[in-house]
């Protein structure tokens, strides 16, 4: 059975009269990859600070890897890595010098530190670049080696703070790409992000924290099915039929159709997808209704965090 490597629960931190977190919690399994979604000023900084012992708790409890943050800070710095949004590679040396000198920093003797940056290298898809210098790696290569750089003492949790900012589509599949790989092995990941297709390829749940607060925490299809049932959307070449289209669209519909006069198209939720799908488009044929486009469209993780910030907002 998993085993839970991180868990919060009640925390509480106020800065004077802000109150940056309140009754927290959240849970995180061995190998599995746990976002942190929310607004700038949510809190998701102050957790992972408390998290990583860089900032103590007010009120509450957690512990990663085991061990309580605030009795045995130490035991959990031992089993955690830390990656910030800037890389903390030297740019002027080789790949393989970086992950070399950060496990000597690391206490590693140098036999132990060569051979473990080896296995990283080879583990990040690295190696044949190991000895080029840094700054001549791409933004995605250098993510990849800070990465590695994290993993040194090979931690049971990895805590990243957005882990691909900056970064363009090619680096950032690569980083994403490195993570999974993470999970698979059996590392822990607790990410913050902003971007949320980010989180729903990554993550294998997600907490939705706003004001400090848990708003939700689920799986990405969890969070998406709270905005209710697919939608099927008509599109019809000549405007004037809209009001057809909107006949065939409440035929099969579970709620209100949203009608958008500029697009030429007519969509609403429904309960069972291809059946309605099917029926429309044979109905469609039957009227002889020019038909530019039909389909069904899922509800987004976009869609359904601003749903859920906002009813955060309306409370």
């Amino acid at each position: 059975m998993p085993t839970t490597t991180v868990e919060a629960r009640n925390l509480g931190k106020r800065y004077k009269d802000t109150s940056a977190l309140e009754n927290f919690d959240l849970s995180a399994e061995a190998g599995t990859v746990l976002g942190l979604l929310g607004p700038n000023g949510a809190g998701k900084t102050t957790t992972v600070r408390i998290l990583t012992t860089l900032l103590s708790l007010d009120t509450g409890s957690a512990s990663v890897a085991g061990f309580d943050v605030a009795r045995d800070a130490r035991q959990v710095r031992r089993r955690i890595g830390l990656t910030g949004q800037n890389p903390a590679v030297d740019d002027l040396l080789s790949a393989r010098q970086n992950l070399v000198l950060f496990g000597r920093l690391f206490r590693l003797t140098k036999a132990r530190a060569r051979e473990r940056a080896a296995r990283l290298l080879e583990q990040f898809g690295l190696a044949e670049t190991a000895d080029r210098q840094v700054k001549k790696f791409s933004g995605g290569m250098k993510r990849r080696l800070d990465l590695a750089a994290g993993m040194i003492l090979a931690p049971q949790v990895l805590f990243l703070d957005e882990p691909t900012t900056g970064l363009d589509p090619a680096g950032r599949r690569e980083v994403w790409d490195a993570v999974s790989g993470l999970a698979a092995d059996g590392t822990t990941v607790v990410l913050t992000t902003h971007y949320l297709d980010e989180a729903d390829r990554l993550c294998d749940r997600i907490a939705v924290i706003d004001h400090g607060r848990n708003v939700v925490e689920d799986t990405p299809a969890g969070l998406k099915r709270r905005m209710g049932h697919d939608r099927l959307e008509l599109v019809v070449a000549d405007h004037a039929e809209l009001a057809a289209a909107r006949g065939l669209i409440e035929a099969v519909a579970s709620g209100e159709p949203a009608v958008d006069e500029a697009a030429g198209s007519v969509s609403a939720p429904v309960a069972e997808p291809v059946d309605a799908l099917t029926a429309t488009a044979t109905a469609a044929r039957e009227k002889r209704l020019e038909v530019a486009d039909i389909g069904l469209r899922r509800p987004t993780l976009d869609e359904a965090f601003l749903e859920l910030i906002g009813q955060e907002d309306r409370k």
